[in-house]
């Protein structure tokens, strides 16, 4: 390994992408390369942006695997017949879990009202307010926070449990991957802080104690590495199938695309040149997998404005470097 250029690219690291907190590599399923910054370690928790909705979307395949949830093509009303019974226009809604998938559901909102959303008590009863009932386009438009939630809104009332105890139970546990609590906030301060806090291990829940969908989970960079080997291995760890290869498959193909940036977009997960895709969380959070070259990279990051691509420092520095090696 030429340690000359891996010096040279941890330099680059603590100047132009000085928020990082680590690097992790795994090539052909070997751990290649594994480095922290900022007073980081292996078990450090990093609050994770919106990776957490790649995490959502693979606790929706686990609940479909296991028949808790039918398929994407259920109607996302069923869920909540009550809210339904309250709203006569809801009735008729034909968003589907699919449509929240693809980030093709429709809302009313052209921006995203953060003061409202984080001041209400449920955030999944918030996102499903916002849906436009009248817009039947289903085009994609990118939300950051609101409307994801109704996913966990789905996966607790299909499966009977919390969705932090549905991913203890079927995902975080076989991975050994530890979350400590449910967090909540009670006020902003609290919640800024956890954005870059450093000893934190948790998943944020609305007041209602139903855990956020498009943002606030907390992981390490080992363990979004294994997540990543995880849709590199088609659901397998190890011995234990987590979720079906079809799931992994599917959630990995294009399903609808962002026009303004022209980038495909799957379940919940970018996708990038052929056979590559990633999650991508705020402040340059990301796991990124290359099927081809069998290749892992997760970059866990503190929160700042702005922060540089990874995904470009990926294919310009990482890539080139460690593909060569076995």
């Amino acid at each position: 390994m030429n340690q000359d250029e891996i010096m040279k690219i941890e330099q680059l690291i603590r100047s132009d992408y000085n928020n990082t907190a680590g690097i992790v590599i795994q090539r052909n399923g070997k751990l290649v390369y594994e480095k922290y910054f900022n007073e980081c370690s292996a078990g450090s928790p990093v609050h994770i942006f919106s990776v957490t909705k790649s995490i959502i979307s693979l606790l929706i395949g686990i609940a479909i695997d296991k028949k808790s949830i039918k398929g994407v093509d259920e109607k996302v009303v069923d869920f909540f017949p009550e809210y339904a019974a309250e709203n006569e226009q809801m009735s008729s809604l034909h968003v589907t879990i699919k449509d929240l998938l693809t980030m093709t559901a429709p809302y009313k909102h052209t921006t995203e009202l953060y003061g409202d959303y984080f001041s209400s008590y449920s955030w999944v009863k918030y996102s499903l307010d916002s849906l436009d009932v009248e817009d039947a386009a289903k085009v994609f438009r990118y939300t950051h926070i609101i409307g994801p939630d109704i996913l966990s809104g789905i996966l607790v009332r299909a499966t009977g449990q919390s969705v932090f105890d549905f991913a203890a139970d079927h995902l975080f546990g076989p991975l050994g991957i530890h979350v400590e609590n449910i967090l909540f906030f009670s006020n902003t301060e609290e919640q800024l802080a956890f954005y870059t806090a450093r000893d934190i291990s948790g998943w944020v829940a609305a007041p209602d104690g139903v855990n956020s969908a498009g943002w606030g989970l907390t992981l390490s960079c080992r363990d979004m590495a294994q997540i990543g080997q995880l849709y590199l291995n088609k659901g397998m760890w190890k011995d234990q199938r987590i979720v079906s290869s079809q799931w992994i498959d599917e959630s990995t193909i294009e399903h609808s695309r962002w026009r303004k940036l022209n980038r495909a977009y799957g379940y919940l997960w970018w996708l990038l040149d052929d056979s590559e895709y990633a999650a991508m969380g705020d402040g340059g959070n990301v796991i990124y997998v290359n099927q081809k070259k069998d290749m892992v990279i997760s970059i866990a990051s503190y929160f700042v404005e702005n922060a540089k691509d990874r995904i470009q420092f990926i294919k310009e520095y990482i890539e080139p470097l460690f593909e060569v090696q076995e």
